[in-house]
């Protein structure tokens, strides 16, 4: 069950896509939510400044804020939390250990065709360290609602199951979720598939599967274009797959799909 959510807020521009996805959310699953504020201070060096936090700081979450309140305000609970920190390794560090105290956090994919509010690697650092489902958003598109036509990579890994677990309450009720396993053998893929399907019909969710080998060239960029032939609205995804299988190797997959994600990615590890 989703009863605790969070949101990564700054005052970026993509800040209102996750924000508005995030109340979506949380009014299907009745949960609280949880406005995260955490960004850096422009042309500033932590540790310098006469006072913490600088006046501009202090604006940007007060506008922030506000925003927060007029769109979460109709939630029966909806809380607001500052990280108050400008240093890229502490502003790091506090939102993944914020993370690990809800069910799910919602952050935005990193455009690195705009201003960074936030380090480059916010996305990644929080995946592989809270320990929980994370949803990442893209930087470019509209995205009212998830998990209505999900597609789950599966290639037997911890990460894949976490991730697939962790994706079950949003996908409940959808009207079909594709399962893309990956294998050394078509027959072993196969079987897995039929594994997860029987699961997943547990939870009242119908699925079919597709395979993908995991020796050929590009197996990332096959997923991605496989989420847009299927029309998916969820990629769901370990964030990092069993050594030595290529499909998913350790780091690479994750650092691919978050740099040429098209969909949310519900991501585990």
């Amino acid at each position: 069950m989703l009863k605790d959510l969070m949101v990564h807020l700054d005052e970026s521009q993509r800040t209102s896509a996750r924000l508005a996805l995030a109340v979506t959310l949380s009014r299907r699953h009745k949960a609280r939510l949880t406005g995260v504020f955490g960004q850096r201070a422009a042309a500033l060096q932590v540790g310098v400044v006469a006072s913490w936090p600088p006046e501009e700081y202090t604006q940007s979450a007060a506008v922030v804020r506000a925003r927060f309140e007029e769109v979460a305000g109709s939630l029966e609970r909806h809380e607001w939390h500052d990280i108050n920190r400008g240093g890229d390794a502490e502003l790091l560090r506090q939102i993944v250990d914020c993370s690990r105290y809800g069910d799910l956090m919602i952050l935005g994919q990193h455009d690195e065709s705009s201003h960074a509010f936030v380090p480059p690697e916010l996305s990644e650092a929080v995946v592989t360290g809270a320990g929980r489902p994370i949803l990442i958003v893209p930087y470019s598109g509209t995205f009212p609602d998830v998990g209505h036509r999900p597609l789950i990579a599966w290639n037997g890994s911890p990460e894949a199951a976490r991730a697939l677990n962790g994706a079950i309450p949003i996908i409940a009720g959808c009207k079909e979720a594709i399962v893309v396993s990956s294998n050394t053998s078509y027959e072993e893929a196969k079987a897995a598939s039929v594994r997860v399907e029987q699961h997943l019909a547990c939870h009242g969710v119908t699925a079919r599967s597709s395979f993908l080998v995991v020796d050929e060239v590009g197996v990332m960029d096959s997923l991605l274009n496989q989420v847009t032939d299927e029309g998916a609205d969820l990629l769901v995804m370990g964030a990092h797959g069993q050594p030595g299988l290529p499909s998913f190797s350790r780091g690479a997959g994750t650092r691919h799909i978050l740099r040429h994600m098209t969909v949310p990615v519900l991501m585990a590890a």
